[in-house]
C-alpha cells in the first residue's frame, strides 16, 4: 500500500468513525426539559464534547486502518497491481 493510498484510508476510516460518534452523549436543553435563551437552537447540544470524540476517533481509525493494512499486506484485499 503506498504512503497516499494510507493516508486516504486513514482520513476516510477517520471521518466515519467521527460522525458515528457525534449524537452519542450529546443531550440538547429541549430533551432535558429546560429553559433555553431566546434564539438558541432547540436541538442543539448542551456540551459538544468535540475534542474528545475527535480523539476518540482517531484511535478508533487507527485501530480500523491497522486491519485494512493488514488486510491488504497479506492480499486479503487485492490492491496490488
Amino acid at each position: 500500500m503506498s504512503l497516499f493510498l494510507g493516508v486516504a484510508i486513514y482520513v476516510i476510516l477517520w471521518w466515519l468513525s467521527f460522525f458515528v460518534m457525534l449524537p452519542l452523549g450529546a443531550q440538547s436543553p429541549y430533551e432535558g426539559d429546560e429553559a433555553t435563551v431566546p434564539g438558541v437552537e432547540r436541538g442543539a447540544p448542551k456540551v459538544a464534547n468535540l475534542g474528545r470524540k475527535a480523539l476518540w476517533a482517531a484511535g478508533i481509525a487507527a485501530v480500523l486502518w491497522l486491519f485494512v493494512a493488514w488486510g491488504v499486506s497479506v492480499d486479503l484485499i487485492g490492491m496490488r497491481r
